[in-house]
C-alpha cells in the first residue's frame, strides 16, 4: 500500500455520510412552512391591529389581536431556532494540511448544498422580516393617544401685546375705581374666560403697604393693583386667599405662601417658584388691560420642564 493511498480518504464513506435525508429534508420544509405561517398570521394580526386603532380602538379586539400578533411572532422564532439553527458545539483541533482532491471536491458540494438551503429559506426570512415590521407599525399608532404636542403652549396664555381688557367669569372689564384696597378678583383675558392657564388675581395692596417691583416690572402695576397667575407654582391649585395685612398669597391645598408685595416670592411651602407676574395698564376708558404676557410659564414647573 502506497503513502498516498494510506493518507487519502475513504470516498465512499464520506458521500455515503453527505446523502441528503429525504424524510429529513421534507421534516424541514414542513416546520419551514409553518414557521412562516405563524409569521404570516402575526403580521395580518399586526395590520388588522393597526387598523381597528385607527378607527378609533376597541380594548378587547386590540388585547386578542396583539395576543396573535406577539404569539405568531414567538412561536415562529421558536420553530426556526429549533431546528434551523446549530444546537452543538463541535471542536476539532487540526494542524496545517493539504486537501486532496476529494476533499475540495465534497467542499464544494456541501457549499452548493448550504447555497440552496440559504435560498429554500428565503420565504421564513421574509414573512419574519415582514411579521416584525407590520407589529413596529402597529405599535407606533397609540402615540396618537398622547395627543398633540403642547410645545409653546405651556409658555404662552391668551394674554397677548395691544391692550387686552381683563374681564371678570360674566364677561364684565374692571374699572381700576371699581377695586378697593384689599380687593382680590379673578379676572381672565377678554374672549378667553374658558382659558385654563389664564384665570389671574387682582390684587389692591394698601397704600401704607411698600410694594418692590422686580426689575424691568416698575410700569406693571397700576394704581397699586398687582396682577399674578392663580396657578400655585407647586402643582397647579387655585391660589386665592389673601392675607391683606402682611401681604401674603396662600395655596389651600400644600399651603404655599407667597409675599404679593415681592413679587409673589415664595416665603413658605413647598412652591419653589414666584407667582408668574400680568403686566398692567389703564386704557382711556379707565378700564385694566394687559400689557402682555406673563413675566413666565404659569403653574409647576413640570408642565413646562425641557420643553
Amino acid at each position: 500500500m502506497t503513502d498516498q493511498q494510506e493518507q487519502g480518504p475513504a470516498p465512499a464513506d464520506d458521500d455515503a455520510e453527505r446523502t441528503p435525508d429525504p424524510d429529513r429534508a421534507r421534516s424541514g420544509e414542513r416546520v419551514e412552512l409553518g414557521a412562516s405561517a405563524c409569521f404570516g398570521v402575526a403580521m395580518i394580526a399586526a395590520l388588522v391591529l393597526a387598523v381597528v386603532y385607527w378607527n378609533g380602538g376597541q380594548p378587547q379586539a386590540e388585547g386578542v389581536l396583539l395576543a396573535v400578533v406577539t404569539g405568531g411572532i414567538g412561536v415562529g422564532i421558536i420553530l426556526w431556532a429549533k431546528h434551523f439553527m446549530p444546537t452543538e458545539e463541535v471542536i476539532e483541533e487540526r494542524g496545517l494540511m493539504p486537501s486532496t482532491e476529494e476533499e475540495r471536491e465534497a467542499f464544494s458540494r456541501d457549499f452548493e448544498a448550504g447555497e440552496s438551503t440559504l435560498r429554500s429559506r428565503r420565504l421564513l426570512l421574509t414573512s419574519a422580516i415582514g411579521a416584525a415590521t407590520a407589529f413596529g407599525a402597529a405599535l407606533l399608532f397609540p402615540i396618537r393617544s398622547l395627543g398633540p404636542r403642547p410645545g409653546g403652549g405651556l409658555k404662552r396664555t391668551p394674554y397677548a401685546p395691544g391692550g387686552l381688557r381683563v374681564v371678570q367669569a360674566n364677561g364684565d372689564p374692571v374699572r381700576v375705581a371699581d377695586l378697593l384696597e384689599d380687593s382680590v378678583v379673578t379676572v381672565w383675558p377678554e374672549g378667553h374666560t374658558d382659558a385654563a392657564d389664564a384665570p389671574t388675581l387682582l390684587i389692591r395692596t394698601r397704600s401704607e403697604q411698600e410694594f418692590k417691583p422686580r426689575p424691568g416690572r416698575d410700569d406693571w402695576t397700576v394704581d397699586g393693583i398687582v396682577a399674578y397667575s392663580k396657578l400655585c407654582t407647586h402643582v397647579g391649585c387655585p391660589v386665592g386667599l389673601y392675607q391683606a395685612e402682611s401681604g401674603l398669597l396662600l395655596c389651600p391645598c400644600h399651603q404655599s405662601t407667597f409675599d404679593v408685595l415681592d413679587g409673589a416670592r415664595p416665603v413658605f411651602g413647598p412652591a419653589a417658584r414666584s407667582l408668574p407676574q400680568l403686566p398692567l395698564d389703564v386704557d382711556d376708558d379707565g378700564y385694566l388691560v394687559a400689557q402682555g404676557d406673563f413675566s413666565g410659564p404659569v403653574g409647576p414647573g413640570f408642565w413646562d420642564r425641557g420643553r
